[in-house]
């Protein structure tokens, strides 16, 4: 008996079979519960889910706060897209760890949750326009957004219905926007957010992006029941070689007011990569020539916008950017490069001095997980023990051996608790779906199982995994390769 073909559906349904793993772990300011997004029965909703760390307890603290109603604006369908988000439901929060409280955005506005057991309130409707991107300010007492090229500020105590106040002007209807990363930004740097709340919450950091100069381009949605104008996108799309957007980076008092326009240098073809606040109030930008073969990490003076270069990485072909980039209390930070051909961590000093190398070899660092700066130590994810293995590891500030703490042969992610106690690890290798484990920081040891696959497509479809063999090249080297076995025929 000929075993059946996979049918097509199959195929093309989300999520694929044995993927419907949890996301978006986040410790509780307290550390006793684990929060993630998670959809129970094999679909697209996702609900927000807290876990007791101590008990393994399992449970769903918000499964929506939309009405059934609600539609996505077509700003949040194209934010979605360049974020690959295939999920529904509640597909972002966050938690603010100096009052203890989540945000959740949703179509209908903005809502916070003052514990997890709390229930769900409007703290920003979207009746009158969609909102992008709110962020709440790192001292838990106001909540900024964009709202039509806009960014607007509203305390997170006052009634629902109070309206909010407009920081930014000068951009609504004139083809520019203030607060909002421009396409390339989104889809090419990954960079998603266009303004940046200072570490007291006093002053906001923000992009204003002008895309007048760019002609507009139609995109039709061929096969939709709207036809003429209702089927029809015109986006300022910048083409390979043509005009980018113009870029300028403004500070602003999160009470409103005269910006204060920061120095990006004197080219306009210049792409604002990264923009980060320093424990010690300082305003950082990673800026990054069109031919992105020179990579500049500036200081700005936030009373005039002048602009002090701290260090500059250069490139003969080209310069990835990345997301390792670490300030210290201590003035210190840490950054990675590819300076030597393989991406490594680096200490340097307050002023941009090299300190010292913490990582080196014929391997790559792909992720800085956090830096615990009591304990003078960095711990980060990379390829030290095989180009086809990702392991959690941990190097001192002061120099020394990395060492590894996850152990099972096959790829980790890991998200760090606040206190370097414990860690979330996704596992998954060819032969198993990713898995979700609670371990200890120290030493790696499973301390509570939060997810294993448990999707009767796996086994029902005959899913067989590749075994992974060696191949040497004609150079000596040995290379790895995924042969897959054809499936069993009955």
């Amino acid at each position: 008996m000929k075993r059946p073909d996979i049918p097509i559906e199959e195929v093309a349904q989300f999520p694929p079979p044995g993927m419907a793993v949890p996301v978006s772990f986040a410790f509780s300011p307290d550390g006793g519960s684990l929060t993630y997004l998670h959809v129970p029965d094999q679909g697209r909703v996702r609900r927000l889910y807290a876990m007791n760390a101590e008990t393994g307890e399992k449970r769903v603290i918000q499964a929506s706060v939309d009405p059934e109603s609600a539609e996505l604006s077509l700003e949040e369908q194209l934010l979605r897209q360049r974020q690959r988000q295939m999920g529904e439901g509640i597909t972002r929060y966050s938690w603010n760890a100096a009052r203890g409280i989540i945000a959740i955005p949703a179509q209908s506005g903005v809502y916070v949750k003052d514990g997890m057991d709390a229930p769900p309130r409007l703290v920003a409707s979207a009746k009158d326009g969609a909102i992008l991107t709110p962020q709440i300010s790192p001292d838990g007492t106001r909540l900024a957004f964009v709202r039509d090229a806009e960014i607007y500020v509203v305390p997170l105590d006052a009634a629902a219905d109070s309206p909010p106040r407009q920081i930014t002007f000068g951009a609504r209807g004139t083809g520019k926007t203030n607060g909002v990363a421009e396409y390339i930004a989104q889809e090419e740097m990954g960079r998603l957010s266009g303004f940046w709340w200072s570490k007291d919450g006093s002053l906001i950091a923000f992009e204003q992006a002008d895309e007048t100069h760019i002609p507009p381009y139609g995109i039709v949605h061929q096969g939709k029941d709207d036809t003429g104008a209702a089927a029809r996108e015109d986006h300022r799309y910048p083409f390979a070689g043509e005009a980018n957007a113009r870029v300028k980076l403004g500070v602003v008092s999160a009470d409103g007011g005269e910006p204060v326009w920061m120095d990006l240098g004197d080219s306009e073809d210049i792409y604002l990569a990264r923009v980060t606040w320093t424990p010690n109030g300082a305003l950082l930008a990673q800026i990054q020539n069109r031919e992105q073969t020179r990579l500049d990490l500036v200081e700005f003076d936030l009373s005039t916008g002048a602009r002090t270069i701290i260090l500059t990485e250069t490139s003969d072909v080209w310069i990835n950017l990345h997301d390792m980039f670490k300030p210290l209390k201590s003035g210190e930070f840490v950054w990675a490069s590819e300076r030597d051909g393989f991406r490594h961590l680096y200490l340097y000093g307050e002023g941009g001095d090299l300190i010292r190398r913490l990582t080196g070899g014929e391997w790559v660092v792909d992720g800085l997980a956090g830096v615990d700066e009591s304990a003078r130590t960095a711990y980060f994810t990379g390829t030290k023990d095989g180009a086809t293995e990702r392991h959690l590891y941990k190097v001192s500030l002061d120099g020394g051996e990395t060492e590894r703490i996850t152990r099972e042969s096959g790829v980790h992610s890991a998200t760090l608790d606040r206190a370097f106690r414990r860690f979330v690890d996704v596992f998954s290798d060819v032969n198993t779906p990713p898995t979700v484990n609670l371990r200890s920081l120290e030493d790696g040891s499973l301390l509570r199982s939060v997810h294993v696959p448990d999707d009767p497509r796996v086994e029902s479809l005959s899913l067989t995994p590749p075994e992974l063999v060696e191949i040497e090249s004609e150079d000596g080297d040995t290379l790895y390769a995924a042969l897959y076995k054809p499936p069993p025929r009955f």
